[in-house]
């Protein structure tokens, strides 16, 4: 277990001490209006814990308080790692960022796209181009998610199994299979909406790996980085450490266990899923962000190079616009004005435009649960939130976070 504990005087990283404490007034009212269970955040600069904010409990209806060593579902927070993994492929020669998937992933080999009607009638026409692995890192192949609910093919993917999580008693080749005979949003290449082109890529990972998903990250990513307690599935002798999860009650908006989806993590998934399968703790996630910040590398442990992390935290939308421009702004948990997008990360591009204090060129995601995370090249700054409540639309804590960093940040 990693044991995460504040180990640096804010003020030798060029924090304001009392400014950072305005993170715990800020949430801990979110406690008082009972709108929240608990939470987590965690700041540094220079490698160096300056702030550690928690409140609230990890499990209110146990009485289990928030710990350092939680273990939270991080649900899209998975998708970083997963494009981490592919883009260790890219680095050893075995696939290319412009390659076909098709060309491992046979059920993809003719896909169609909607061009008009319903989830019941729809007329479709063949791809114009394959969908790349490129596309599967920028979420722009044309696929989509089930929970969207603002087009007739979100429609079909619900119908098929896909809403909130993956269809029922299919494993990851069963599911990339399933989605391969859905018709696709989109032209690859030509928008960018969100969608399970992580699974996919999780999927082609294991095939061009000859390894399953579970093991080619345990081995490759988080045994190399000391993330033992990160996986998709939490060690059963530590299942008390792992929060429940919740959400807003229709009425009160006060947190609501939901038992059913809170059973992710608990047992072991049948689909491992590269898009939102994970479960962590912050110590753990902290090593994974203190490596992407020091350009692939922690302690002696290289999983990229310095030049490979700097592309995938670089704007890959054409032309370099921003999501406002390129995307399709139905999914609330993604940033559109100013924010472009990466192999794996949002990318700010123009702080003015995004309306925030961050800095141009933090890359950054979240999860479903209300979890987040970031990263600031330019400032040598990471930051961390994990609380368990969906969906992550529920409040605007990625904003009110980024605003209560910064203006703590004077040197």
């Amino acid at each position: 277990m990693i044991e995460l504990k504040v180990d640096v005087d804010p003020a030798e990283v060029g924090f304001d001490d009392e400014r950072l404490r305005r993170i715990d007034k800020h949430f801990d009212g979110y406690l008082e209006r009972n709108l929240l269970p608990g939470y987590l955040a965690v700041v540094t600069r220079n490698g160096k814990v300056a702030h550690l904010a928690s409140n609230g409990m990890r499990d209110i209806e146990a009485g289990l308080p928030v710990e350092t060593d939680t273990i939270w579902r991080i649900y899209s927070m998975t998708k970083p790692v997963t494009s981490v993994a592919a883009m260790m492929l890219v680095e050893e020669g075995r696939i290319d960022l412009a390659d076909p998937i098709s060309r491992w992933l046979l059920e993809f080999a003719e896909p169609r796209v909607f061009t008009k009607g319903s989830s019941v009638r729809m007329a479709t026409e063949p791809a114009t181009e394959p969908i790349r692995l490129w596309h599967l890192l920028t979420h722009t192949a044309g696929l989509t998610y089930g929970f969207h609910r603002t087009h007739p093919v979100d429609a079909v993917y619900r119908e098929a199994g896909f809403d909130w999580g993956t269809a029922p008693g299919l494993d990851l080749a069963g599911v990339s299979e399933a989605i391969a005979r859905l018709p696709l949003l989109f032209q690859p290449g030509s928008e960018w909406n969100y969608s399970v082109a992580t699974d996919i890529l999780g999927r082609l990972v294991e095939v061009v790996s000859g390894q399953s998903l579970d093991v080619f990250f345990a081995e490759r990513i988080f045994n190399p980085l000391g993330m033992h307690e990160t996986g998709f599935q939490a060690d059963p002798d530590v299942l008390d450490r792992l929060a429940a999860l919740y959400v807003p009650h229709p009425k009160t908006k006060a947190p609501f266990r939901h038992d059913e989806m809170g059973a992710v993590g608990r047992v072991a998934p049948t689909c491992l899923s590269g898009g939102g399968g994970l479960v962590s703790t912050a110590g753990d996630y902290h090593r994974f962000t203190q490596m992407l910040l020091r350009g692939g590398e922690l302690d002696g442990v290289r999983l990229l190079s310095p030049r490979t992390v700097q592309v995938m935290a670089s704007n890959h939308l054409p032309g370099g616009v921003d999501l406002e421009t390129y995307g399709r702004p139905a999914f609330s948990e993604a940033p559109y004005h100013g924010f472009g997008f990466g192999l794996g990360f949002s990318v700010l591009d123009d702080a003015v435009k995004a309306k925030t204090l961050a800095s141009a060129g933090e890359f950054a995601w979240g999860g479903a649960a209300s979890t987040a995370f970031w990263v600031d090249p330019d400032e040598d700054i990471t930051v961390l939130f994990f609380t368990q409540l969906l969906p992550s639309s529920s409040y605007p804590i990625r904003v009110e976070l980024r605003n209560l960093v910064y203006q703590a940040l004077v040197g």
